[in-house]
């Protein structure tokens, strides 16, 4: 019989997060690694594990999770929202909680293009007036 499982996907800047989440002990394996090998950083941690605080299904379910693209704040965050994202599959009555929190909301800002002429986005070589 095939085990109950709960996906999600979540995007950050470049990120993209496939998640799973299935009845468990609270594990999170990201990449086919623990959380703690994965990312170097303990605040991301908390930063993935917010939807469930926020729902209190913190030892629930074990958490898989694919992830590819851009760094480990972007990957995090990408997770976060996958992560909200499947619990709503969960339970509908998620819906208002995780709102109010601002997990269900696709962070829209990206990196800034580079413009002809500078050396950044917004970077430019110093004004000299002669």
């Amino acid at each position: 019989m095939a085990q109950v499982q709960y996906t999600g996907t979540g995007r950050r800047k470049n990120s993209t997060a496939r998640v799973r989440l299935v009845p468990g002990t609270g594990k999170i394996i990201m990449n086919k690694k623990d959380i703690t090998e994965y990312m170097p950083f303990p605040y991301l941690y908390v930063i993935v594990k917010q939807p469930l605080a926020v729902t209190e299904t913190m030892e629930n379910y074990d958490i898989h999770v694919n992830v590819n693209g851009g760094g480990y704040t972007g990957q995090a965050g990408a997770t976060r929202h996958g992560i909200a994202r499947a619990l709503l599959q969960v339970d509908p009555d998620f819906r208002a909680p995780l709102k109010a929190a601002g997990l269900l909301t696709r962070d829209p800002r990206m990196v800034e293009r580079k413009k002809p002429g500078l050396k950044k986005a917004r970077k430019a070589s110093q004004f000299s007036k002669r």
